[in-house]
């Protein structure tokens, strides 16, 4: 929720407290994935979204509440009979929604997740969305076994993790300590989610329910080939979200001047390249790659490359002659069957375009699909739930 961050940061370093809503957990065909938010500020201005239009207006009410009373809720929408068109998902799914005041107390916590993202880094928030009595005693208990007297004190503690060092706790080392790990874990694989301990980190399941919001690094776009597809390509890499690298041998193409939206444009041999990125570690599993070269003398070393390791989506532009030629190409390299079937070749889903701009629909239509475990057909043509779990 990037923006959704920088509008909490800037409202609370001016001293102005607002109500933050986070969806925490989702079921079935909910709208929007965990850590999905909505700002709502003292002046009523609205920022963000959590299901993209059912429950906003209540949500609204329950913000504007919370800010006044400052006691954090954590309330339930989904759907029945009755309530369909009222205040429920009309899509079918169900959705937990954690709602807390953050107030300029909250900026040593803030701030530290604002300098990770200004030089790149990861940071994971771990805030308590929910505390009940647990299942004993035990899982309860603070100094000397014995029972906190009033769980919910513990609502809207939050612990934040940087590369560097981690801000604020949730009340007890031990469990600082197992939600480090465990937020840690959900940070490196580009996920948040809903952790459940004991009082002092048992992971027993009871007690208490963490929210872990994930600010991962941008995932990658690396694009070969500094054509006009090329560029309609970087376009839309960067409104996915993507931090889109071009590179080309050709210096006379790769300029800077020609790709003003990628975040970065790289003159080197493609297979030079991306086999720098992959020992430096800049390169990982969420990294998509788009080759549109269509030149076999840097196709096909880079594609060898490439399909040898897990990267999100492979996708090469050409013909179906020289898709042809490349995989004959690409099995006397040695790739596997199980290789050569992770490449998308010919690039994208057939929209029936024919400019750059369409040309780049249908590849990011391509490699959502892939991302998404979707089928690429019409909506209409299909049964089941419009919306995957993530």
């Amino acid at each position: 929720m990037p923006d959704v961050f920088d509008e909490v940061h800037r409202r609370c370093r001016d001293g102005e407290p607002v109500a933050l809503a986070t969806v925490v957990a989702t079921w079935h065909s909910a709208p929007r994935p965990p850590g999905a938010a909505m700002m709502v500020a003292a002046d009523g201005t609205v920022t963000g979204s959590v299901s993209g239009g059912c429950v906003e207006a209540d949500l609204y009410e329950r913000a504007r509440r919370v800010l006044d009373t400052d006691r954090p809720e954590l309330c339930r929408y989904g759907i029945t009979d009755d309530d369909a068109y009222t205040v429920g998902l009309t899509c079918g799914g169900t959705l937990d929604v954690f709602v807390e005041r953050v107030g300029p107390g909250a900026l040593p916590e803030l701030d530290a997740v604002a300098a990770a993202r200004r030089e790149g880094q990861p940071a994971a928030v771990v805030t308590c969305v929910s505390a009940d009595a647990g299942d004993s005693p035990a899982d309860l208990g603070e100094a000397g076994g014995n029972p906190p007297s009033d769980p919910a004190r513990r609502l809207g503690r939050r612990l934040v993790l940087t590369g560097r060092r981690a801000v604020g706790s949730l009340g007890d080392d031990r469990l600082d300590d197992a939600a480090t790990a465990d937020a840690l874990g959900l940070l490196a694989a580009g996920r948040s989610g809903l952790l459940r301990y004991g009082y002092h980190g048992q992971r027993r399941g009871g007690g208490l329910g963490l929210f872990v919001t994930a600010y991962a690094t941008p995932p990658r776009m690396i694009v070969f080939g500094a054509i006009d597809f090329a560029a309609a390509v970087a376009r839309i890499g960067g409104f996915l979200g993507y931090r889109v690298t071009v590179c080309d041998a050709r210096p006379v193409f790769a300029t800077a001047r020609r790709f003003p939206e990628a975040d970065e444009v790289v003159v080197r041999w493609p297979h030079r390249y991306l086999r720098t990125e992959l020992d430096a570690g800049r390169v990982d599993e969420r990294t998509v790659v788009c080759v549109l070269t269509h030149d076999p003398r840097f196709d096909v070393p880079l594609l060898e490359l490439a399909l040898r390791h897990p990267l999100a989506y492979v996708g090469a532009m050409g013909s179906r002659r020289t898709h042809d030629e490349r995989h004959k190409l690409l099995r006397e390299a040695g790739l596997s069957a199980a290789q050569l079937a992770r490449l998308a070749s010919p690039i994208g889903l057939d929209l029936g375009g024919r400019t750059p701009e369409e040309t780049a629909v249908s590849v990011a239509a391509q490699i959502v699909a892939a991302r998404w475990g979707g089928t690429g057909r019409p909506l209409a043509a299909l049964d089941g739930p419009i919306h995957r779990p993530g």
